[in-house]
């Protein structure tokens, strides 16, 4: 297995999909980049055998039914000792990405967003798919250790069904395109600030973030959460967190980066530094 740092040189291997002028071949390699990009937002390295066996559905030998059993197959034939070892995990949830990132049925709802946590991590976590009933804190390196306030446990479907409404029924038409971006950017930030379960907000918001602007009409390059997860996650945490007493205020405007680069083709630098708090771009 691949024990190493994730970079992007790891990713590169299916660049050469998108060079060789094969559609089908090519719009795989950047789901899979995707997929496996995302887990980088838990600090997550798929191993080489997912990797080998990606490309093997990139090249139209196995299909994605095919990937997951080879995958559950290998991983009961060589289960992981260490309980510190994710690799399992990262392999089987970039498989779980690929193939809903491949489908074109979504609905938007909070039923949804729940099942798709639900697809990602049954078998992973214990409790994929269901509202977390506790309240949690998580350290975050981009805040020195400090916290977001999430949602209490006993406001989260209350909170989810509300943002939820409020998305539905907003009116973009007349909106600048700017305007339209900031916002996605507010919605994504609310949605992923409920922090709905005990793990893997994250990539569940970004997948469903993706389905999501496909079905209102953006042509998503799904490549910017491959190559810039991590900077997605903190842009996430600064837009939700506060702290008067030392001058620093929740801001969504590098998340409105990110989002400016998705779906406008701006290309603003991502620095997952200009995001430390403390930092001269931070206040």
């Amino acid at each position: 297995m691949n024990k190493g740092g994730f970079t992007m040189a790891y990713l590169s291997d299916f660049d050469e999909y998108k060079r060789l002028g094969e559609p089908e071949k090519a719009e795989k390699s950047v789901i899979w980049q995707t997929a496996i990009g995302l887990q980088q937002v838990d600090g997550l390295t798929p191993s080489d055998y997912l990797m080998q066996t990606a490309r093997q559905n990139i090249e139209g030998e196995i299909t994605i039914d095919e990937v997951q059993e080879r995958l559950a197959t290998y991983y009961k034939a060589n289960p992981v000792s260490n309980a510190d070892d994710r690799t399992e995990e990262a392999d089987k949830v970039s498989a779980r990405i690929a193939e809903i990132l491949s489908e074109k049925a979504f609905t938007f709802s909070p039923a949804t967003y729940i099942t798709l946590h639900q697809r990602l991590f049954t078998g992973i976590y214990p409790f994929a798919g269901t509202i977390r009933d506790y309240n949690i804190a998580k350290e975050e390196w981009v805040l020195h250790g400090e916290t977001v306030y999430y949602a209490s446990a006993d406001s989260i479907r209350a909170t989810l069904n509300y943002d939820f409404e409020q998305e539905k029924t907003f009116a973009y038409k007349g909106l600048r395109r700017e305007e339209i971006v900031e916002h996605i950017a507010k919605f994504v930030s609310g949605l992923w600030q409920i922090h709905a379960f005990g793990e893997g907000n994250t990539r569940t918001t970004a997948v469903f973030a993706i389905q999501y602007l496909r079905t209102i009409g953006f042509a998503v390059t799904n490549d910017l959460f491959a190559e810039h997860s991590q900077y997605f996650r903190n842009a996430l945490v600064r837009a939700n967190y506060n702290d008067y007493q030392n001058n620093v205020y929740a801001t969504l405007a590098y998340l409105k980066l990110f989002f400016e680069n998705l779906l406008l083709v701006a290309s603003h630098p991502l620095r997952n530094r200009d995001l430390l708090v403390g930092s001269d771009k931070s206040e």
